[in-house]
């Protein structure tokens, strides 16, 4: 097989519709928009309007609460910092900023919480923004510690 050999399976590609180009072509005239009315005109973007009836967006309740400041963390799992310290990624000394230069985790958000998925061998010192009580637990159950310590940009009145 040579380059200019290469092609497509016959389908994959459809003929785009070429609207507007003549009574022979299928879609001359009014180029498949119908006769007269507000979507046969240029410049219409009607998305949630609904003719004059009370669109859905207006008729579903509101529920709940989203929390303008909420914190987002980044997280990350036990089993996972096992992983790294065993391809030799990290140490037994670990910190938020070891995490992300290892690619363990891409950034830090608001903080890096650890949860307790996966088993933990090492003896690890971590230092992180959140864990759970599990991981805490897992953590020193392998011999190592775990500080929880507070966000850089956590409120200072709390």
């Amino acid at each position: 097989m040579k380059l200019h050999e290469l092609h497509d399976n016959p389908g994959a590609a459809p003929k785009r519709k070429r609207i507007g180009r003549g009574p022979g072509s299928g879609m001359g005239k009014t180029g498949g928009r119908g006769i007269k009315g507000q979507k046969s005109r240029s410049g219409v973007a009607i998305k949630g309007y609904e003719g004059g009836q009370m669109p859905l967006y207006q008729r579903l309740p509101k529920r709940g609460f989203n929390k303008p400041n909420r914190k987002s963390f980044a997280v990350v799992n036990l089993g996972l910092i096992q992983k790294f310290i065993d391809a030799g990624k990290l140490g037994t000394e670990i910190n938020e900023t070891e995490l992300v230069d290892s690619g363990l985790v891409r950034r830090k958000l608001d903080g890096i919480r650890v949860l307790a998925k996966g088993e933990v061998t090492s003896a690890i010192t971590l230092t992180v923004s959140g864990a759970s009580k599990s991981a805490i637990d897992a953590v020193e159950k392998a011999g190592g510690s775990l500080t929880v310590t507070k966000p850089a940009n956590a409120v200072a009145a709390e």
